[in-house]
Order: C-alpha cells, then sequence, then structure tokens
C-alpha cells in the first residue's frame, strides 16, 4: 500500500515540475479563429444577396411611387403605407386565410396522428410514410393544374361520386365558402407531409429506454402520449404552429394557379403580386409586402411569448 502511495506522489511530483506546453504562435491563433468564418463566407454571402439586399430594396421602393419599370423613382414619404390602411378593401381578403388556418388546424392534428402511430412497430410503416410526404415533393404548380381538373364540373371528384352514388351539380370551385374549403383541403394534402416529417423526427429522438420503463409501469399508448410524446416534441410543435400561421397568412401557389383570386379566393399575396404586375404599382405593393412581413413577425412574438420553448427533461 506505501510502494502504491510512493509511486503516485512521484508521477504526481514528475507531471508538477513538466513544462507547460508552449503557447501558439499568434498567426496560428488568428487562422484558427478566423477559419470558421471561412467556412461560413460563402452561405453568409448568399444569404446577404438573396435574401436581406432584396428586402432593403423592398422597404426602399415602399416609400416611392414607382411603377416597376420606369427607371425614374420619386419619393412620397409614408403615402403608400397611408393608403393600405385608409383602403379596407386590402385588408378584407385575410379573411381568406381564416379558411386556411382552420386547415392548419385539422393538419398539424393529422400529422401529429400519424406521426405517433407510425413512430411504433406497425404493418407496412415505411410505405405509409412514403405515401404521407409524397405529396410535399411535387411542384405546387402541377399539385394546383392535377387538382382544377379534380374539381371541375364533371371532373374526377364528380365521377367518383358518382360511381358511389352520390349525385351532384355542385361547382366545387363556383361559390368563396366552396372554393375556398376546396383549396383549403389541398394545402392540407399537400403540407401534411412536413408537418408529419417533423414530428416523426421528434419522436424518434425521445430515448426508447422511457417507452419501456413505461410499459413496465403499466403505461398503455394514451399514458405514453401525454406524458412522453407530447412533452417530448413540444419545440417542433411550436415550430409548426409558427409555420401553420406564417403560410396561412401567405398563401399564393395554390389558389393563384387553380383560380387566380376569383370567386372570393383571393389572398393577400395575390392581391401584392396584382398591384404590383397587373396595376402597375411597385411601390403599393412593396409597402403590403412590408406590411405582411410585419404582421408575421407580430404574430410569431406573439405565439413565442405565450408559448416559450422550456428546456425538455424527460429523464
Amino acid at each position: 500500500m506505501t510502494g502504491t502511495t510512493d509511486t503516485a506522489a512521484v508521477k504526481a511530483a514528475a507531471g508538477a515540475a513538466a513544462p507547460a506546453p508552449a503557447p501558439a504562435p499568434r498567426p496560428a491563433r488568428l487562422w484558427r479563429g478566423a477559419t470558421p468564418w471561412l467556412f461560413l463566407l460563402a452561405p453568409l454571402a448568399l444569404l446577404i444577396v438573396f435574401t436581406y439586399a432584396p428586402i432593403a430594396n423592398m422597404v426602399a421602393y415602399s416609400f416611392t411611387d414607382w411603377d416597376g419599370v420606369s427607371p425614374d423613382l420619386r419619393y412620397t414619404g409614408a403615402e403608400n403605407y397611408a393608403e393600405l390602411f385608409t383602403r379596407s378593401e386590402l385588408f378584407e381578403v385575410f379573411w381568406v386565410s381564416g379558411y386556411y388556418l382552420a386547415a392548419s388546424v385539422f393538419q398539424i392534428v393529422a400529422a401529429l396522428y400519424f406521426a405517433t402511430i407510425l413512430s411504433f412497430d406497425v404493418r407496412f410503416r415505411n410505405f405509409f410514410k412514403g405515401v404521407l410526404f409524397f405529396p410535399y415533393l411535387i411542384n405546387g404548380v402541377a399539385i394546383g393544374f392535377v387538382f382544377l381538373y379534380f374539381f371541375q364540373d364533371g371532373g374526377t371528384l364528380d365521377s367518383v361520386l358518382s360511381l358511389l352514388g352520390v349525385e351532384t351539380d355542385r361547382a366545387w370551385l363556383g361559390t368563396p365558402a366552396s372554393a375556398n374549403t376546396s383549396l383549403a383541403a389541398v394545402s392540407v394534402w399537400r403540407y401534411l407531409g412536413l408537418n408529419f416529417v417533423l414530428f416523426l423526427g421528434a419522436i424518434q429522438s425521445i430515448p426508447g429506454e422511457l417507452y419501456e420503463a413505461a410499459e413496465l409501469d403499466g403505461a398503455n399508448r394514451w399514458h405514453q402520449f401525454r406524458y412522453i410524446i407530447a412533452p417530448g416534441i413540444k419545440p417542433v410543435l411550436s415550430l409548426t404552429v409558427i409555420l401553420s400561421i406564417s403560410g396561412s397568412l401567405s398563401v399564393f401557389e395554390i389558389p393563384y394557379i387553380m383560380t387566380g383570386g376569383a370567386t372570393g379566393t383571393e389572398t393577400f399575396v395575390i392581391q401584392t403580386v396584382k398591384l404590383a404586375f397587373q396595376f402597375n404599382k411597385t411601390g403599393l405593393a412593396s409597402a403590403a409586402a412590408v406590411v405582411l412581413l410585419l404582421i408575421v413577425l407580430a404574430v410569431t412574438w406573439v405565439q413565442r411569448r405565450l408559448a416559450p420553448d422550456d428546456k425538455v427533461d424527460l429523464v
């Protein structure tokens, strides 16, 4: 015992007597500190050129009367913003976003349900994962044209209903209520896969030992979802809520392709595009885009304040 203690003391003394390693030369330290920024140089340059610079130009154009063609710009101050907030019809289109907001609630619930079911060991789960995610991979323009023929009079939907013995003469895109409901359903079909993948990844990141311990304690699937899955995916759930709200306020592709904003389906983004390219009011359209950006940021801030991301510790 004494010999072991003496040996340890000798090693400690030798370690204490060993000289400290010499610091790295100053050029090497500078290069080491600059290396991460060199890797970030290309993505930062792309982000500035294609994101922040256009946003800055958009804000600048919102204070002018530019028509999008003329090289001359006339500064008009806040006239565009004053026109936006004094013309109520420019904001009435936000009522259309209510259809997509209601559809996004159903979309989140359905995606969470399928992600929870397919996270367990069920038959053909990889097949169903592909089926649910596949619509998100299709181009939005192609989806718009496919469902345009799907909902037209005598189209696919009417043919399927007639085979089932249901006769209908409804014009699915003929009234504002049915048209917006149909378009919102198409939006759910397309973006369900994105939320499904986000939820599935979050659920699969939860340690499997928690499920095993819960089963030993007699917990059923509902208890596992309530006390393990729901708390574990809270940050991802918050993210999907933000994406759903911002997406509902800025819907464009599907209604623009299928109806062009007719029959009461015009959204705020479609209206902004028409102001810029149909009525040549690029300055006013830029102001509308800035207002939409501020609305999305405000909604995101409120949502983050009401449901902050707390650190999740399930162990």
